[in-house]
């Protein structure tokens, strides 16, 4: 083999291994990338900016939320009463508010919410959705147990199962803080009440239902949606299950819908129990007036905790709002809200 091939096939030799250890390091880096941690979080609350790494050695319960998220919001009172009965164990929970709609990315809100809900666990304020991307989570809510040596060891997405999570916890207390795991015992669960009442799953007929064009189903206003216009919705003369329609002048967006004049209304024909709409007002022009109806009358005891019998309420901070809470059989019923005011902003009806 002459000079000129040996010194070509050297090169051809450390050209691959050049793009062998490229691939390699951006491996490495990737791999690097996918391991959860705290960090790009917006600001913390309860606690001075925590990391993974500083608290090897504890059991850590991440959970994903957003403050306006029933679902999530059902699963608090466990979360609360784990921090509290198994802090001095070793347990150390972190909420991670991840928000869902622009007016959760407000520290202000989120603060408020962490003080009227009676969070006193650490809270990070994911806004890019950082921490999110980092544990590939998809979920609100969303439960991650780590284990004191930094690795996930369990993992719960939606509601329900409290008492398996709470078994999960105390294993890895035991195994990781005392050399043994604990064998099935009972626990003494909180008993929620309020807009944490679990739901009345054996009667739910109506689903999550956004009212933005990104997310919509179900609408049946005669008029064709239109994105970002004002338009003049009017009602059908009949609503089947699950569907829902707008009366008035509204502007149908990406994330939810403003009326833009007074006196504008939504109509749901639903089965549930209890009725949720998460509102408030891009402009912040609040408070704001609003009356419902269920079935054409005022709700009397079957009103939720925001409005009155008479189906009065008000509309003070942006948030979700308990509409209606039935007392007798859950059947289909049709609920009507009317706003008095303009720039009311909704977003999404959920149930229970």
């Amino acid at each position: 083999m002459n000079n000129e091939c040996m010194l070509l096939n050297i090169s051809v030799i450390i050209f691959l291994a050049a793009i062998l250890g490229w691939h390699d390091t951006n491996r490495r880096e990737l791999k690097k990338e996918m391991i959860p941690s705290l960090k790009g979080a917006n600001g913390w609350i309860n606690t001075k900016p925590l990391a993974l790494g500083d608290l090897h050695g504890k059991v850590v319960l991440i959970d994903f939320w957003t403050y306006s998220c029933i679902n999530w919001r059902r699963t608090l009172p466990y979360l609360r009463e784990w921090a509290a009965k198994y802090k001095d164990q070793g347990l150390v929970v972190i909420g991670i508010h991840t928000p869902e709609f622009s007016f959760e990315r407000s520290i202000e809100n989120v603060s408020r919410s962490v003080i009227e809900m009676g969070i006193s666990y650490p809270v990070a304020l994911d806004n890019n959705f950082d921490i999110w991307r980092s544990f590939k989570n998809q979920y609100w809510p969303a439960l991650y147990l780590i284990d004191a040596t930094g690795k996930i060891r369990f993992q719960k997405f939606g509601e329900g199962d409290y008492q398996e999570c709470e078994l999960q916890i105390r294993k890895l207390l035991s195994k990781d803080l005392v050399g043994e795991t604990v064998s099935a015992t009972s626990t003494h669960p909180p008993q929620p009440d309020g807009y944490e009442t679990a739901a009345d799953w054996d009667h739910l007929r109506s689903p999550e239902t956004y009212l933005g064009y990104n997310r919509s189903d179900g609408f049946a206003s005669p008029q064709l949606m239109i994105a970002n216009e004002p338009i003049l919705y009017s009602l059908p003369w009949r609503l089947e299950l699950n569907q829902w329609a707008l009366s008035g002048e509204w502007v149908v967006g990406e994330e939810g819908n403003v009326m833009t004049r007074k006196k504008g209304k939504i109509t749901y024909r639903f089965h549930a129990r209890d009725l949720h709409l998460v509102m408030g007002s891009g402009k912040g022009e609040m408070p704001l007036k609003f009356r419902i109806l269920i079935d054409g009358h005022p709700p009397g005891p079957d009103h939720g905790l925001d409005v009155d019998k008479d189906g009065n309420g008000t509309l003070t901070l942006p948030r979700m709002y308990q509409l209606v809470r039935q007392i007798g059989t859950v059947v289909d019923r049709e609920f009507q809200i009317e706003f008095l005011d303009s720039n009311v902003d909704v977003y999404v009806f959920t149930f229970g």
